[in-house]
């Protein structure tokens, strides 16, 4: 465990500042040691990101629709006596995706090895077959090593790296370029495009992200994909009422609005509902520039902090599905490398979107009434930093909204204009209205400069007892890191007590 720490006394009352997955896991942790736990929410109900929109008289999720690692998720329970499998019902996904191309190919990712060798050696003949059991090794390597170190771990210095696992790490050709080191195995394009297209998550195009990225394809093509009945959000509710029942407080529709310091600690937060809530202790899982305004700090960083790409989506009820959509779809444009240089350089939508629509009635006929079908379609787009901005996309948003439709008519789905009963678009006009920094849900992207000990750290220099949590700290983006995040955050707290007690007679 790293030396570095923010402390408090057995007892504490810690405040935890959003009631996020990364809120939630912080609060189940910080339950399970032992702590006193007030989580104070701005909405009405938990999620955050990940939590629900409204839908044609439905509630769908409004944030991931990919649930990977549930174990990770099944921790946060355990801290408090709990189960996942108590709470949440979870499918596993076959295929985890369906990859559709611009040849008309089509691809089923199944994420059992005989199977998913079975269909690429139909998609692609024996050579890529046998490269894949060869990437599956390696992807399976590149994740225990960085799991333990690297991702699952807190940092105070970069010194920290010096590991046997850094060098494990570097034989394994971690810091070498993700698309380069996917076509040692894969010499099929296609195939290093359904091996590669996850590096959108860590908000840098395939060429250009390290290839420890690729561990996120060890996620969505060997650990397993999973769907919580309900939906994603069903994972965030679960959570609060874990987190009620071990004892956890909760202050819905309530904001903090200051900070009550004395010294280098936090003795109390203040609510719009004029609430003082003395604390020993307190855990931020808001916005980096949010939080920091909030500790009046700001972190020394010689360059400014790079957001990752947006995305525009399209939420719709219809009244036919079609046979092509699997719950997962990824239909991929021609400009594959084009449309990256737009969304991370240029500032443009995409001219050739790769779109991801996902199916979610596939699995959960139930989330809809009878005989309807619910769509998410996704399109990653230019965040507001460098493309339009918040104010453009209100006259921009229809007409993009149009494209999309007819793009996606074109390659299949045909009818789907006249199928639409409901429907919700979500731009990132939205997403700055909800306090996302350059208008995206994905904060700051995984470039080598803003990742591991590079990354904005959870602990603010000259505060004693404040710990930050969330995807723009400590590990980064996706469901199975955010959660990684409030445990680091619980551990920052409760650290000193247990080394105390495990060092004594």
């Amino acid at each position: 465990m790293p030396h570095g720490h923010a402390t408090g006394r057995t007892g504490d009352h810690v405040v935890v500042v959003g009631a996020g997955l990364a809120g939630l896991s912080a609060a189940l942790h910080l339950l399970g040691a032992g702590r006193r736990v007030t989580v104070v929410e701005r909405s009405h109900g938990p999620g955050g990101r990940a939590g629900p929109l409204e839908l044609g008289g439905c509630l769908v999720d409004g944030g991931p629709t990919v649930l990977t690692l549930p174990h990770v998720a099944d921790e946060a329970f355990q801290a408090v006596g709990d189960r996942l499998a108590d709470r949440v019902e979870l499918v596993e996904l076959h295929p985890a995706y369906r990859m559709s191309f611009p040849d008309g190919s089509t691809l089923d990712v199944h994420t059992r090895a005989e199977a998913m060798e079975e269909e690429i050696r139909r998609f692609a003949g024996p050579r890529e077959a046998a490269g894949y059991r060869r990437l599956r090794a390696w992807l399976c390597d590149l994740y225990t090593v960085q799991m333990r170190r690297f991702i699952d771990a807190n940092f105070d210095s970069p010194l920290q790296l010096l590991t046997p696992d850094l060098a494990r790490l570097a034989a394994l050709r971690g810091f070498g370029r993700m698309n380069a080191q996917i076509g040692r195995f894969m010499k099929d394009e296609r195939l290093r495009r359904a091996f590669t297209f996850q590096a959108l998550y860590a908000g840098v195009p395939p060429d250009r992200a390290l290839a420890a990225y690729a561990v996120i394809a060890y996620m969505d093509t060997v650990a397993g994909v999973y769907f919580p009945r309900g939906g994603v959000h069903a994972l965030s509710r679960a959570m609060a009422d874990a987190a009620a029942d071990a004892g956890g407080e909760f202050r819905w529709g309530s904001e903090v609005t200051a900070l009550e310091r004395r010294g280098d600690r936090i003795v109390a937060v203040r609510t719009s509902a004029g609430e003082r809530i003395g604390c020993e202790a307190v855990i931020l899982t808001l916005e980096l520039p949010a939080a920091y305004r909030l500790l009046g700090r700001e972190p020394r960083r010689v360059v400014a902090l790079r957001h990752s790409p947006s995305a525009v989506v399209l939420h719709a009820i219809t009244d036919r599905t079609w046979p092509r959509l699997a719950h997962h779809t990824i239909s991929f444009g021609d400009g594959w490398k084009r449309t990256f240089q737009e969304i991370t350089r240029t500032g443009r939508v995409m001219s050739d979107p790769s779109l991801l629509i996902t199916r979610p009635t596939a699995s959960d006929p139930g989330l809809v009434p009878p005989g309807r079908q619910l769509l998410y379609i996704l399109a990653p787009c230019p965040n507001t930093a460098i493309g339009p901005s918040a104010r453009d996309w209100g006259p921009l948003a229809p007409r993009y909204r149009d494209r999309l439709v007819a793009e996606l008519e074109r390659r299949g789905l045909h009818g789907l204009d006249a199928a639409i009963e409901s429907e919700r678009l979500i731009t990132p006009a939205d997403w700055t209205a909800l306090g996302h920094t350059a208008g995206t849900p994905f904060s700051v992207a995984h470039t080598l400069a803003q990742t591991g000990p590079f990354r904005p750290r959870n602990l603010v220099r000259g505060v004693g007892n404040a710990v930050l949590a969330g995807c723009g700290t400590t590990p980064g983006v996706g469901v199975p890191t955010v959660l990684i995040s409030g445990k680091l955050a619980a551990a920052r707290l409760t650290w000193r007590a247990g080394h105390r007690k495990n060092r004594s007679p």
